[in-house]
This record gives structure tokens, C-alpha cells and sequence, in this order.
């Protein structure tokens, strides 16, 4: 045989070893996943949750008050029409020159609206007198690194002094995150209106 001739069989051979592998392999995962020409294909889809509040940061304050929020809280992709099924965590403290107090919240709503999330639960643990027991809410704006927080006492000066406060409800986020201190996410709430 010639060179050339050689040169194109050569080819030509691997070319149908090349298609008969990719035909075996396609075939392979048909059987593999479970989908074969009677059997309807199954779509694999991850679902998402229906909303979320996430992530750790310290607000600015030119004084240098140490003012730290942390949230933990979600609302299931099962109940997206109740966020009073929020569920998790979040927690806040705040000193200035070795005085100040922390609590911690059990989420008892979450709603959120594109990049604004609204927070709110019930104090389960603190040490600021008089806190256990009472309702707070919080107001994140995720800005990416320039985030933005409010907070339902800052009208009142404090979470004890907040009386009877339906869940999610919260100020405007008029306070900014100290830069490099942290983020927060927010996962964009989409109700089926």
C-alpha cells in the first residue's frame, strides 16, 4: 500500500473507533441514568430555598463602637408563601470602652425583596437585662462589601424597650458596615403572586 493510502485507512479507522466510542458512551449513560427509549427523562433540579440572611459583619461607627451582626437564617423552598416558617439565628453585640451587651435571636420571620431582607426574632439568650423574651427585628441592605443595617429599637434606645413588636418589622438600613469587616447575603424572596 501506498503511504497515503496508509495514512487515510489510518484515519479513517480511528475516525469509526472515535464514533463508536462516543455511540457506546452516550448509550452508557442512557442506561446508567436510568433513561432508555421507553423510559421519560427525569430533570434533576436543585431547589433553592425560597429565602436567606447570611453572614458576619461590624457597622461603622467614627466613636469606634464595636457593633457586630451575624445572620443565619432561611426560609425553606417548602414554604415560601409563610416567612414566619424562617427559621435560625442571628446575633448582635455592641461595646464602647469594655461596656456593652450581646443577644442572640431565634428567627421567627424572614422576608426579603431583592437585595433588602427583613429579620426578625425572639432574644433566647443575653446578657442585657430584661432582653430574653422580646422580639427584635433587623433591616439588611447587601450592597456587596458597602452593606447597609437598621434595626427595630433605634427609635427607642434599646431592645428592652420595645414593646409587643410584630414579627418582620425593622427600620429603614440607615447604619454602613465597617469596611472590611465582613458581608452579608441576601437570597431575593420570590413569592408565587
Amino acid at each position: 500500500m501506498k503511504p497515503v493510502m496508509k495514512r487515510r485507512t489510518k484515519i479513517v479507522a480511528m475516525s469509526a473507533a472515535t464514533a463508536l466510542l462516543i455511540l457506546t458512551g452516550a448509550a452508557g449513560a442512557a442506561v446508567a441514568s436510568g433513561s432508555g427509549a421507553h423510559a421519560p427523562q427525569r430533570e434533576v433540579t436543585a431547589q433553592r430555598e425560597a429565602a436567606a440572611l447570611t453572614g458576619t459583619a461590624k457597622l461603622y461607627r467614627s466613636a469606634g463602637d464595636d457593633i457586630t451582626f451575624s445572620f443565619d437564617a432561611h426560609l425553606a423552598a417548602k414554604d415560601t408563601m409563610d416567612p414566619r416558617r424562617a427559621t435560625g439565628t442571628f446575633r448582635f453585640s455592641h461595646y464602647l470602652h469594655g461596656r456593652g451587651a450581646w443577644a442572640e435571636a431565634e428567627v421567627d420571620c424572614l422576608v426579603t425583596g431583592g437585595e433588602v431582607a427583613v429579620v426578625s426574632g425572639v432574644i433566647t439568650a443575653s446578657d442585657l437585662p430584661g432582653a430574653k423574651g422580646k422580639r427584635v427585628g433587623v433591616t439588611v441592605h447587601d450592597l456587596g462589601r458597602h452593606d447597609r443595617l437598621g434595626y427595630s429599637w433605634a427609635g427607642v434606645g434599646s431592645p428592652t424597650d420595645t414593646k409587643d413588636l410584630p414579627p418582620c418589622v425593622s427600620s429603614a438600613p440607615f447604619e454602613k458596615v465597617k469596611q472590611g469587616t465582613g458581608d452579608f447575603k441576601v437570597v431575593p424572596w420570590r413569592p408565587e403572586l
